[in-house]
């Protein structure tokens, strides 16, 4: 499981080096991964300070750091 959290963050990542800020919701659709996965992949990215989190109205925001 840690091998696939690990390389969905690599996926997260490369979709963050394409745009500029997306919706936290939309990622798991983004990469084709189910929305746990994908969201412990953030929270690694998180952890690495490799992204930054930002609210937008009801709205929750990721872009690189």
């Amino acid at each position: 499981m840690k091998q696939e959290v690990g390389e969905t963050a690599g996926k997260i990542f490369d979709v963050l080096t394409q745009n500029v800020e997306i919706s936290v919701s939309r990622i798991p659709k983004a990469i084709n991964e189910k929305t746990a996965v994908a969201y412990q992949a953030l929270g690694w990215l998180a952890r690495e300070d490799k992204i930054t989190y930002t609210s937008k109205g009801k709205g929750t925001y990721v872009k690189l750091s």
